[in-house]
């Protein structure tokens, strides 16, 4: 493993642990040599990240589209900017660039992505690794909403394994790192 995608606000959101957590999983980034793919902002958890990892000596790549580089002040000082046309390319650049995804607290963005990452996984574009990060519990209605949907019949039991849920940055990286199989990658040009 080598490069992770993390999703997660451009909003630092209400309480400090957000960006405690964001700063520490950063650190945790660098130190095992994971380089960072993110969506290229400076603000909120995004620029947190990043600058925890450039920080502790990482490497970080930001994919911002062109429209956003303006409103979501894009990072200066990264290994790598790369600009897109829209949306719908940074999910899918990011998702080339990447071994695995994280997902941090966010607002409508994050969840855009954590969802077309998991339809992505279901559809058999990539068995890459899915952590999602349960800050102050942050995602527990979320994960409630997937438990109903697949009590209901919507998501196939299996499907249900598709990620894994951590409190901590430490717990998070220690789990990817345990179950990480790079070649099981697939080609996500197929999305």
């Amino acid at each position: 493993m080598k490069k992770v995608a993390v999703f997660c606000g451009s909003a630092k959101g209400d309480l400090p642990i957000y960006a405690a957590h964001a700063q520490q999983l950063g650190a945790l980034m660098a130190k095992q040599g994971l380089e960072l793919v993110f969506g290229g902002g400076k603000v909120g958890l995004m620029g947190v990240i990043a600058d925890a990892v450039l920080e502790n000596g990482g490497k970080a790549t930001g994919v911002i589209p062109g429209f956003l580089m303006e409103r979501e002040v894009g990072h200066k000082g990264l290994t790598e900017m790369i600009v897109v046309d829209n949306m719908h390319l940074r999910k899918q650049k990011m998702a080339e660039l990447s071994d695995a995804f994280l997902i941090l607290a966010g607002g409508l963005g994050t969840m855009d992505e954590l969802c077309e990452i998991l339809t992505w996984k279901q559809l058999g574009l990539h068995s890459c690794p899915i952590g999602i990060l349960n800050t102050k519990s942050y995602y527990d209605d979320l994960l409630e909403l997937f438990a109903s949907m697949r009590n209901k019949g919507f998501i196939r039991q299996p499907n249900s394994n598709y990620y894994f849920v951590q409190d901590t940055p430490e717990s998070l990286i220690s789990i990817l790192l345990e179950n990480f199989d790079n070649s099981d990658k697939k080609d996500l040009n197929k999305s």
